[in-house]
């Protein structure tokens, strides 16, 4: 009975630790399309990809060298490689192509799709299983930023919105293939070894579509290129990866329903953008809708 206690405290310890890293993780990330938006101003959107990634891979592998950690086995490479393809390039890139497109604030409302891309590559790739009410909750909130962009007429830029769809898809996989293989590897090392495995793409690509001159860059579109090199790259995902996989992928992954009120706060103080109220409505709904899903996600 006593060890039962014993194991019960524990496994609330570790979920309330996860919700705890997960929360960190999601306002690291909240920053990343505001800097992104201000960085694809200066920056050509590939090459702020390609940039980004270099800087982060060669401080994770900094981390691995001085932390003396084992490389991953044979097994793991293919994981590995689908959080590199998922998070390390196709969000980072699909996002920054959208930016020039639409705005920051706009493009936030499709962070309201990420739990449900989360929630979904989970039972696919990392075996759980929540109840069917979940599933009603986080594709009403789907529906509801869908109907959004609908409404919104797609006539600005149906580029920019599909893009961030696709951004959002990348992202849910690269989440949920990461916090699948954080619970043997840990959360740090995934996402660093997941960076190390890009450097010898990165690296030349860094090279190759770099500007003749860095001399018209201003002091705020580097800012943002740290910014999403180390925060939204590198330490965000260190806890990301660890409430993940301490709390469960659909579980925690219920978190990102903060990151549009994050952003929006961010887009509205940093960029000045307008943020509508239907803009403002349709983010509450579908937070709404996410916090249903949470509680029915085990």
């Amino acid at each position: 009975m006593e060890r039962a206690s014993k194991l019960q405290n524990l496994g609330m310890e570790k979920t309330a630790s996860g919700w705890l890293n997960g929360f960190i993780g999601v306002l690291i990330f909240s920053g990343s399309l505001p800097a992104t938006r201000l960085a694809v101003l200066e920056f050509d959107p590939v090459f702020l990809t390609v940039a980004r990634a270099t800087i982060a891979g060669l401080l994770a592998l900094c981390m691995l060298v001085l932390f003396k950690e084992k490389r991953p086995a044979r097994g793991d490479l293919l994981p590995l490689a689908i959080v590199a393809l998922g998070v390390v390039v196709g969000f980072p890139l699909l996002t920054a192509l959208a930016l020039q497109y639409v705005t920051s604030a706009h493009s936030i409302v499709f962070v309201g799709l990420l739990p449900l891309a989360t929630a979904a590559f989970g039972v696919l790739r990392g075996g759980e299983r929540p109840r069917p009410v979940f599933w009603f909750f986080s594709v009403l909130g789907s529906a509801l930023v869908v109907g959004f962009a609908f409404s919104q007429g797609l006539t600005a830029s149906p580029t920019g919105d599909i893009l961030m769809l696709l951004a959002i898809l990348a992202c849910g996989l690269g989440y949920a293939e990461g916090a699948k293989l954080s619970r043997t590897l840990g959360g740090w090392q995934v996402i660093s070894w997941a960076l190390v495995l890009s450097l010898p793409v990165m690296i030349p690509l860094t090279w190759y579509l770099a500007p003749p001159s860095f001399s018209g860059i201003t002091t705020s579109a580097w800012v943002c290129l740290a910014y999403v090199s180390v925060f939204s790259m590198l330490v965000g995902f260190v806890f990301w990866y660890r409430g993940l996989a301490q709390g469960g992928i659909a579980a925690v992954g219920q978190l990102q329903l903060l990151q549009p009120f994050f952003g929006l706060a961010l887009a509205a103080t940093l960029l000045h953008e307008q943020v509508s109220i239907g803009m403002l409505g349709v983010t509450v709904a579908v937070i709404l809708c996410v916090a249903g899903a949470r509680r029915f996600s085990k």
